[in-house]
């Protein structure tokens, strides 16, 4: 179930390389997407934009990598996780959704009995315990930041039927030891299940200084 011919998937369509055909047309046609993404390649607005055309609820989950410090951070869960959503926000604009009016929250709960907000955004913290089903939509970003467990944890919480995207980019890891990251493992486990497409985006389309700074090798 590629792509909606009729659908420009907010303008961005017609104008999509063939990697990101790709990788669109994966979100529709499987169950899990996997992407190993650089920098500035539009994976998580495409990903958020293809939640909207379906018509499910994201959960969007991110990964604190300051997780000891978060618990520690003055006021509520969402107040601490705001500076996470950045990425999530700059997507909702990309696509004209009012991240006010989108995103659930606590301090805009009128949002919700307005029938406004479709994105929760969480962060792997506060996923134990979680039951994730029906008719969601789940990114996972900066999956990269995500050790084996804390990977697994979120994975475990999923049902079938639950379409996700799991959005990385391997050489921008920010954790401590980066041989603890779950997401180059997980690529390898998932890859040959039937359900599963793996996807790579290789285009920065922020600029040459970007691009040459994202292939910088430690």
């Amino acid at each position: 179930m590629p792509l909606p011919k009729d659908n420009l998937l907010f303008g961005y369509a017609s104008k999509l390389t063939d990697e990101q055909r790709k990788f669109v047309d994966s979100i529709f046609d499987n169950q899990v997407t996997i992407v190993n993404a650089c920098a500035g390649s539009g994976k998580t607005t495409l990903a958020v934009a293809c939640s909207k055309v379906m018509n499910r609820d994201l959960v969007y989950i991110f990964s604190p990598v300051e997780e000891n410090v978060l618990g520690y951070t003055p006021g509520d869960v969402f107040e601490k996780e705001e500076k996470y959503t950045i990425p999530l926000k700059d997507a909702l604009l990309e696509i004209n959704e009012d991240p006010s009016r989108a995103i659930v929250s606590t301090d805009n709960f009128q949002n919700v009995k307005n029938g406004t907000a479709w994105v929760t955004p969480m962060s792997h913290t506060f996923a134990r315990g979680t039951n994730i089903k029906g008719n969601k939509f789940v990114i996972i970003d900066e999956a990269q930041n995500f050790t084996r467990s804390e990977l697994k944890k979120v994975l475990t919480r999923i049902h079938d039927s639950v379409r996700v995207v799991i959005i990385g980019h391997d050489k921008q890891c920010d954790l401590e030891n980066p041989l603890k990251s779950g997401f180059v493992p997980y690529i390898n486990f998932l890859q040959d299940e039937d359900y599963v497409q793996v996807c790579e985006l290789t285009h920065n389309f922020r600029g040459k200084l970007a691009t040459k700074a994202d292939q910088m090798s430690w």
